[in-house]
């Protein structure tokens, strides 16, 4: 069986998510702490995408609230075009992540995760978010 892996990307932190072997949940994998360096990032990547037999990658795309691509939706699309060109046997696709933050954020506040647990936890749950948000569209 083989599973899809959810990126929340970012320049500095990167959350990792994967599937279950069915593909039907999604759990956090990792933070992957990458302080601007893609090339270690997608080093990591590969490490992970054939540890779990991984065979779709889906990718948050970060555009505004307004539909604009704003400096961070320019970054993940440099990111895509990395990725694309490292795993090009690989199916990868990118959705909307709009409020996935914003879902981690209040779902950390109802947990009442303190604020230094938060910065290490938040980029992973959007990642799941992304993730499940691919889940429930197939």
């Amino acid at each position: 069986m083989s599973r899809v892996l959810g990126i929340d990307y970012g320049t500095v932190r990167t959350g990792i998510a994967i599937t279950d072997e069915l593909g039907i949940t999604a759990q956090g994998l990792e933070t992957i702490k990458t302080n601007g360096s893609d090339k270690m990032l997608l080093k990591r990547l590969e490490e992970i995408i054939n540890q779990y037999n991984v065979d779709c990658l889906v990718l948050g795309n970060p555009i505004n609230m307004d539909g604009t691509k704003g400096k961070r939706a320019e970054e993940t699309e440099l990111f895509l075009h990395k990725l694309k060109s490292r795993f090009n046997k690989l199916k990868i696709v990118q959705i909307d992540e709009r409020l996935t933050s914003v879902e981690a954020h209040k779902t950390m506040n109802f947990l009442d995760i303190n604020n230094k647990k938060k910065k290490q936890v938040v980029d992973t749950l959007a990642a799941v978010y992304i993730l499940e948000g691919y889940i429930n569209k197939k």
